[in-house]
């Protein structure tokens, strides 16, 4: 399995209406994709800022590339991004996933 990482940042102002612009779009056209195992969203306070991590999981390397194209170390980025005012990065990081175990018991 393979880990695809994206960071980028938004002014507090946007943090929500942007996290479910994220799901619409990011999200929505992962799970999609033949090959998508799954999301996580990360997120962090920054001065005024919120940083995002989305980290999508595939079966492999082709699977991603049916999402993002040939170049997949690039973000895939969509028109409406400019309304949240975004800072993304512009290229993505790939990890093998060597470890994935979550356990059934929810602490509090």
């Amino acid at each position: 399995m393979i880990a695809r990482e994206w960071k980028c940042r938004v002014p507090d102002i946007h943090s929500e209406g942007f996290t479910a612009y994220l799901y619409e779009t990011g999200i929505k056209d992962s799970s999609t994709t033949p090959g998508f195992r799954g999301a996580q969203i990360f997120r962090r306070s920054l001065a005024g800022k919120l940083e995002l991590t989305l980290i999508t999981y595939w079966d492999n390397l082709e699977s991603i590339e049916a999402f993002a194209g040939t170049d997949i170390s690039q973000a895939r980025l969509y028109p409406e991004d400019e309304v949240y005012e975004l800072e993304p990065e512009l290229s993505v990081q790939h990890y093998e996933v060597i470890e994935h175990q979550f356990s059934a018991e929810q602490r509090g």
